[in-house]
Parts: structure tokens; C-alpha cells; sequence
């Protein structure tokens, strides 16, 4: 269904570029790209084949100059999974992966590792160039996309939006008007209708109206599903799903020769990120010719308007506000879509939190909302929002395990693997468990959360690059979460087995379909 969605939204943009040539090469140039890249690989194969295997500690079959090839094409559908299973076959926790077509490649689920190259010799580890030109197009100069200085400057720009103050604003001016005055009304006409909804799509659809009210200051998509979203998310969605499959493609000078040509892929690529700026650069021009008055009027500044006062260069604007709106959108709709689907299975964790829900109307009362946010913890450890993440090597290294690092190579550490991983959960790691999070497992009185280590559970990374934003999504997340379950269940339709999508942000697989019901009408 995602699939589907993006593909017409990618029909869409071109249209409205009048970029009919870029269309038709996307049907016809890319297969033959590909077809003349599997013609060479056939041919590699065959005089490679017969050729000794070379095994370098755990890590999948490598052969000489194709590298793990092979088993990387064989498991290419389930590349979580398979360097999950890797990686708990390793003594260490870590893999080196060397295929035809991209760099050496170091994947870790070891703690020590992760805060090593997070932490310990963080300067060693940018994310490096090969990162940045992927997503340089769309990101620009922004925040999640920039090292050094450049990088240190928006960090400290940023800080200011993640303070206190600012997330009981975000509590009392935007979630509460958005939950209260959109998405339960929404959810209660679903309800009268006796509709299937696609929740991950309502939720995405949520998610972007409250980070672009926090960035921009006006929402922009309608919630009703039988309404096409609005063409700044499509050119959103076009833009993370491009981005994103630049990095998997088989071999870097496919795509760069695509974008030279603007053709494809690449070209629906390029009319994405054109509307994307152009919608952002026209907001930045309206508000400097409104000047402050729009500001005093709304009681609240919005990230943008922050952002124009402190009189930072247009360009630099434009990309902070594009990366934020990029790294918030999908993010918390994303963990709540698995959340919700996990929650269907355990109703009994489902009335544990609806009855510490009770009465929770403030920022304050959100924060104790200890067994709730337990349990948003342990669906974010089997389906993290971001499952793998990955760093550059500035110079050769060794990790704490003993790894060799060498200048270049692309260091990932890997969330989804982590919260699969026997050494650091025990054996029971398959299970949902909201009480393996307390200080007292097994109590689900007066409940305390132990202190895990951010480096065994690096959903929001850790150390100098730690997310801003995490405790304004927990925010999020528990007032969402809160409000629907207070008034709402959900019956879900289907998938039964959803599948797991890691792209700039995991998703599910054809959405999640649910009828939404009144709780007051359940037996």
C-alpha cells in the first residue's frame, strides 16, 4: 500500500513538473541498469566461483573480489534478519561485511562497540561523506546531515526548541489542539462508520501536521483518509524513499549517473526536493514579510520563526527546518503504528494502561506515566523507528572487541539486531515484556524504571549526537497513546505477520489496518 501511495505521489510530482521524459526513463532505463549490472556480476560469478572461500571470524560466506555477494543477494529480502542471526553467531557481536559495489562494512551490536563510536572516539566517527552525499540532495547543509563545526552550530541552535519550557508549550499548544481538535474527532466518525482505517497512515498523517506546526507553525495534511494527502508530505514521501534506496543500491554509479542525467529515480527525486524547498523558502519569505506580528499573535514562536529572529542565513534555515520535519514525521508514527499492533495482542498490558492513564491531562501528569512508557520501550526494542545506523572512519581504529577498523570504512551499529540479541535480553528476548524495564521485574506496583544504558538500547543514538528530540517524542507518544486508548480500541484487520520496512524510517509493509471502536461499546 506504501508502495502504491509513493508511486502515485511520484506520478503527481512529475506531472506538475511537466517532466514526462523523467517517467518514462524511470521505466525504462533503470531495468536496463540493472540488467547490465547483473550481466558483469553473472560473469564475475562464473570466474570467481570455483575459487577458495575466505573466512574472516563470523560474518557470511566471502569469496574473492565478489566479496558475501552472493549470500547478500540470496538474503536481500530479509537483510534485518540475516545480519541479526550473524551477528548473534558472532563471539563479539560483530560481523565484517565486504561485497562487489560498496565499501567495507563493520556491523555491531556490542554495547562497548556502540559506545565507542558513539562516545568514546566520537570525532573518529562522522557520518562521513559517502552518508552525506546520499542524503545531501534532500538534507542539504541541515543538522542530521553535517559534521564538525557546521554541525556543533545547529546543535547548539537547536537546544534552545528541546528545553523545558518549550516542550510544555509543545504539550499545551500543539498536541493538545491536534489529539483534541483533529484526531479523536476523526477517530469517532471512523467509529460511527464502522470504516477500516489504515492506522499507520492516520498516524503518519498526524505526526507531520505536529511537526510541522512545531517547525513551520501551520499544519498542513487533513486526516480524513478518503482525502489525498497534501503534496508537501507526497514530495516528503517521494524525497526519504529516493534517499533512501540510494544506499542500497547495488552499485554507487547507478544512481549517481541516473541523477546526472535527472533521469528515474532521480529525477522524481529532484522534482521532490524542488517542492519540498520551494514550499520552505516561500514560508521563510512570507514570515520575514509579516515581520513579528504574527509571532505576538500566536502566542507561541514556531521553530521557523526562532530560526529568522536569530538571523541565520536563508539557505540554512531552510535545511534545519527540512531535517527536523524529516527526522519527526514518520519517527513516532512509526513506533506507535508497532505499538498498537503488539497491543492487540496483550490486552491485559492494554487495561494496565488505561487505568494509570486515568485523569492525565498535563505535562507533569504525562511524565509519570511510568508503565506506559515501559511498554513504548519495549515495542521500540523489537521495532526500532531506525533500525541501523551508520559512521565513517576518519582513521584506522580498533574497536574494544578487537575489530580492525580501517580509514573509510562504514562502521553501523544496528538497533533492530540489538533488541534481538540474547547476550544483552536473555533468552526470553522474543517476548514483550514491559516489566523486563523495571527496576523490579515482575512488580507492577509503584513502578520504577531502571537506567538502561542508551548504548544497549541506542534507539535515539547517545553520546555528543544523542536525539534532541527524545523526550519531546516520548511527550508525544504517551499523550497519543493516552488519549485514543481512553475513548478507543482498536480491532485489527490485518496484516497478521506484518512485515518490517527499514527505509530513513521503518514502516509497515502495506499499513496497518484496524476498526476503531468505542471502548464504552466493548464487552
Amino acid at each position: 500500500m506504501r508502495a502504491k501511495i509513493i508511486f502515485h505521489s511520484a506520478l503527481h510530482i512529475t506531472h506538475s513538473h511537466g517532466n514526462m521524459e523523467a517517467f518514462i526513463i524511470l521505466l525504462y532505463l533503470e531495468p536496463l541498469l540493472s540488467f547490465f549490472f547483473l550481466l558483469i556480476l553473472f560473469y564475475i560469478v562464473l570466474s570467481e566461483f570455483r575459487r577458495p572461500k575466505k573466512f574472516s571470524g563470523a560474518g557470511p560466506a566471502t569469496y574473492p573480489l565478489i566479496g558475501c555477494l552472493i549470500s547478500f543477494y540470496k538474503n536481500k529480502h530479509r537483510l534485518l534478519d540475516w545480519y541479526t542471526e550473524l551477528l548473534a553467531q558472532s563471539p563479539t557481536n560483530t560481523i565484517v561485511v565486504q561485497r562487489l559495489g560498496a565499501r567495507r562494512t563493520i556491523v555491531t551490536a556490542n554495547p562497548q562497540n556502540v559506545e565507542y563510536i558513539l562516545k568514546t572516539n566520537f570525532n573518529n566517527f562522522p557520518k562521513g561523506n559517502p552518508f552525506t552525499e546520499i542524503l545531501g540532495d534532500f538534507l542539504g547543509q541541515g543538522i542530521f546531515n553535517v559534521d564538525g563545526e557546521l554541525w556543533l552550530t545547529q546543535r547548539r541552535v537547536a537546544s534552545h526548541e528541546f528545553s523545558a519550557k518549550s516542550m510544555r508549550e509543545f504539550v499545551m499548544h500543539t498536541l493538545e489542539r491536534e489529539v483534541c481538535e483533529r484526531l479523536l474527532p476523526m477517530l469517532d466518525t471512523l467509529s460511527d462508520e464502522n470504516k477500516v482505517v489504515d492506522l499507520q497512515e492516520l498516524l503518519g498523517r498526524f505526526s507531520f501536521n505536529v511537526i510541522c506546526k512545531f517547525t513551520l507553525g501551520t499544519n498542513r495534511c487533513c486526516l480524513d483518509p478518503s482525502v489525498p494527502t497534501c503534496s508537501l508530505a507526497r514530495a516528503f514521501d517521494v524525497a526519504a524513499e529516493v534517499s533512501a534506496r540510494r544506499g542500497a543500491a547495488p552499485l554507487f554509479i547507478i544512481w549517481r549517473v541516473k541523477r546526472w542525467l535527472a533521469a528515474g529515480s532521480e529525477g522524481l527525486l529532484k522534482n521532490a526536493v524542488g517542492e519540498v524547498q520551494s514550499h520552505v523558502m516561500r514560508m521563510i519569505q512570507e514570515r520575514k514579510e509579516k515581520g513579528e506580528e504574527s509571532e505576538k499573535n500566536s502566542g507561541v514562536e514556531d521553530l521557523l520563526s526562532r530560526l529568522i529572529c536569530a538571523g541565520h542565513k536563508e539557505e540554512l534555515i531552510r535545511d534545519m527546518v527540512i531535517s527536523f520535519i524529516m527526522a519527526g514525521r514518520d519517527t513516532t508514527s512509526a513506533a506507535m503504528t508497532w505499538f498498537f499492533w503488539i497491543l492487540s495482542h496483550y490486552s491485559h498490558v492494554e487495561k494496565q494502561i488505561v487505568e494509570e492513564a486515568k485523569g492525565v491531562l498535563d505535562y507533569e501528569s504525562l511524565k509519570n506515566l511510568s508503565f506506559l512508557k515501559a511498554c513504548l520501550c519495549e515495542s521500540m526494542r523489537l521495532y526500532p523507528p531506525v533500525a541501523w545506523d551508520s559512521k565513517h572512519a576518519s582513521d584506522g581504529d580498533v574497536l574494544p572487541d578487537g575489530t580492525v577498523v580501517k580509514a573509510g570504512d562504514r562502521v553501523t551499529y544496528f538497533p533492530y539486531g540489538m533488541g534481538r540479541m540474547e547476550a544483552l535480553w536473555g533468552k526470553d528476548w522474543f517476548e514483550f515484556r514491559p516489566d523486563r524495564w523495571f527496576v523490579e521485574p515482575g512488580n507492577s506496583e509503584g513502578i520504577t524504571l531502571s537506567e538502561v544504558s542508551p548504548f544497549i538500547f541506542p534507539i535515539f543514538q547517545a553520546g555528543p549526537r544523542v536525539c534532541l528530540g527524545k523526550e519531546m517524542a516520548f511527550i508525544q507518544m504517551k499523550y497519543v497513546v493516552a488519549s485514543i486508548l481512553s475513548r478507543f480500541k482498536f480491532r485489527i484487520v490485518g496484516p497478521e505477520r506484518p512485515i518490517f520496512v527499514p527505509l530513513l524510517t521503518a514502516h509497515m509493509a502495506g499499513g496497518l489496518r484496524v476498526l476503531v471502536c468505542k471502548r464504552e461499546k466493548l464487552s
